[in-house]
């Protein structure tokens, strides 16, 4: 078992492997019996758990799993392992990215990539900025990918290849539903097996042993001050009464409000976290569907002729399984803290199973530096064939609509937070 070669891969990739596969034994970090915390979702019609519980047949028996991230989750973190790459220069690919570092008063979003945005390229985000001072959709670049698709994909190669690769549907485009749209290539799935659902406690003692019915508290007319006790210090409705200070979720005009004060112990059921047996991670790149890509044109807008047409088509294949691999052993290196209180360690590296189409399988293994070879081998074999990525993003500004539009929602965001701590 060696380290995939990029022959290895161009012989998988033409036609001879149907997918490769990963699976890695994933266990919490807190040893056996630790408890995690998978995603929770709104518990609906009699659910007993805020968690996505289901059973699955392991072996021919039923065997109670738990999803600990999905397969939209784990599109993010790969996609994310790329870009951290990315950034640090190790891998070169197209990224089409919007630039908030000049607008005045969003520079901390900075630039938000086409790896960051939910739809990928064809995100509102990049719809609503321009690209030289042109909206981004009348650009020659949106236009291009706004009429790629399966069978003359070349565009959405030559500016935003990981979207052939995690799957983009321009349902939002000029074209509704009948837009750009391309499957998932790479499918990744994080499940706990043998789960039990447990309960979650929680309480506080006040070492000032403050009185839950100490008060009334209210709100303070010196908004400095936030809160009083003293009946002249307070805030005055119109009426002229004094207004209580409240905060969501906190109680209204009694200590609880400002956070002082006991809280009597209680019991979630529905979110306890859950102890699991182990995890698993699975990781399918499907050759099939890289192989449904076609390129009528190489990334100069040159027409492949069939002599030449099948190596080009080839070598941009390979180039995205390559990056595909890449971001698999990437994400694995960024490690497994899914959120707070689930943290996994898996065992052993990455190893690869190469499936035949008859069923056979050969195992892989992918290093770091293995990976990094792999894309720049792929994307410079792929350059000879006229199938060339830029290194250098293709960065858009925003348009003063958009900025305006998250400046207003973030100002009603810091209005209502106000007013419900002051109802």
């Amino acid at each position: 078992m060696g380290e995939v070669t990029l022959r290895e891969l161009e012989t998988a990739v033409s036609g001879e492997v149907a997918a490769i596969r990963a699976v890695r034994t994933l266990r919490p970090a807190g040893g056996p019996g630790d408890k995690i915390f998978p995603p929770t979702y709104v518990a609906e019609r009699g659910a007993t758990t805020k968690y996505a519980f289901e059973k699955r047949i392991i072996d021919g028996q039923e065997v109670q799993t738990v999803l600990l991230d999905s397969v939209a989750s784990q599109a993010n973190r790969l996609e994310e392992s790329l870009l951290e790459a990315w950034r640090r220069k190790e891998i070169q690919f197209p990224i089409v990215q919007v630039d908030f570092s000049k607008s005045e008063g969003l520079e901390d979003l900075e630039q938000i990539t086409s790896l960051q945005a939910p739809h990928r390229i064809a995100d509102a985000i990049l719809r609503d900025s321009v690209l030289d001072g042109t909206l981004f959709r009348q650009s020659a670049v949106g236009r291009a990918f706004t009429d790629a698709r399966q069978n003359a994909a070349t565009a959405m190669y030559k500016y935003c290849p990981t979207a052939l690769i995690f799957g983009v549907w321009d349902s939002t485009g000029p074209k509704g539903g009948l837009g750009a749209k391309f499957q998932r290539a790479l499918v990744s799935e994080i499940v706990g097996y043998n789960a039990v659902a447990g309960v979650k406690v929680g309480s506080r003692i006040d070492p000032l042993q403050i009185q839950t019915k100490a008060g009334p508290v209210y709100q303070a007319a010196d908004p400095s001050q936030e809160w009083t006790v003293n009946l002249d210090e307070a805030a005055k409705d119109a009426k002229g009464k004094p207004i209580v200070f409240a905060r969501k979720g906190q109680g209204k005009g009694n200590p609880a409000a400002i956070n002082h004060g006991n809280i009597p112990p209680t019991i979630d059921a529905l979110a306890g976290g859950v102890t699991i047996d182990h995890a698993k991670q699975t990781i399918v790149l499907s050759l099939v569907a890289l192989r449904r890509l076609r390129f009528i044109t190489d990334c100069a807008g040159n027409t492949l002729n069939p002599e030449i047409r099948p190596a080009a088509e080839g070598s941009a294949r390979t180039s995205l399984a390559a990056l595909a691999l890449a971001a698999m052993q990437f994400q694995g290196e960024l490690g497994y803290d899914l959120r707070s209180r689930s943290m996994l360690i898996p065992e052993g590296g990455l190893q690869l199973e190469f499936l035949g189409r008859d069923g056979t399988s050969t195992t892989h293994e992918l290093s770091h530096a293995g990976a990094v070879a792999l894309v720049k081998e792929a994307s410079e074999r792929a350059a000879k064939h006229g199938m060339n990525w830029d290194s250098e993003p293709v960065t858009l500004t925003p348009t003063p609509k958009l900025e305006q539009l998250i400046r207003m929602s973030r100002e009603l965001a810091r209005t209502e937070t106000e007013e419900e701590e002051s109802n």
